[in-house]
């Protein structure tokens, strides 16, 4: 099943997004087809102010752990992370 994890920002989270960065990207590269897209919500700045990340996952727990082990979560840079059970129906590669 494909879960989508809504991850938002706290509202001073900036430099602590620089400076985790690096490791959350490794972090999710080391997820390999688990992780199925990824990439940050952008402010009208273009700022990231959040991640949304699309997951394989077994159950709607197994996708919260996928969360929660996220450097960036880890870090205490998520104000808020909704997990949400999600259905690729348009241009998925997989139906190609």
């Amino acid at each position: 099943m494909l879960y989508a994890l809504l991850c938002e920002d706290r509202p001073d989270a900036g430099p602590l997004r620089a400076d985790t960065r690096a490791v959350h990207l490794e972090h999710l590269k080391a997820l390999g087809p688990t992780l199925r897209f990824a990439g940050p919500f952008l402010d009208d700045e273009g700022k990231p102010t959040g991640s949304l990340l699309v997951v394989e996952a077994e159950s709607p727990e197994a996708a919260r752990a996928i969360a929660d082990a996220d450097p960036y979560a880890k870090a205490g840079l998520f104000g808020s992370v909704t997990v949400r059970r999600w259905n690729w129906t348009v241009n998925n590669p997989a139906n190609a």
